[in-house]
């Protein structure tokens, strides 16, 4: 789960659990780098690995492609209900009420 960074607006903090043999494998690959890093560090490198992996994944861009379409698709819809309920300008059309002896009513004002 993230939560937003009360303290640097814009970034999410995420609680990751570690086995110990990770964390202390971690904590010595930190530890080794120039100024000392830290195991957030770490992390942040290996994300950032990570996405650029993803990024030159072609299964995965084929995949986004589709979400894309998908999202694309769903959002003309969408705009289609909204001017085909809104034709005539984009005033809701007045109803009609039919009173009990099957007469229409003029809608109220």
């Amino acid at each position: 789960m993230s939560t937003p960074d009360e303290y640097t607006p814009g970034v999410k903090t995420l609680g990751v659990k570690l086995q110990p043999d990770v964390h202390a494998q971690l904590s010595f690959i930190a530890g080794l780098r120039p100024g000392k890093g830290t195991i957030t560090d770490e992390i942040q490198i290996a994300i950032a690995e990570h996405i650029a992996r993803a990024k030159d994944d072609p299964e995965l861009a084929s995949r986004a492609a589709e979400a894309r379409a998908e999202i694309e698709r769903e959002a003309a819809a969408r705009q289609q209900a909204i001017a085909t309920l809104f034709a005539d300008g984009g005033e809701p059309a007045s109803r009609q009420r039919r009173n009990t002896k099957g007469g229409d009513t003029p809608p109220a004002a």
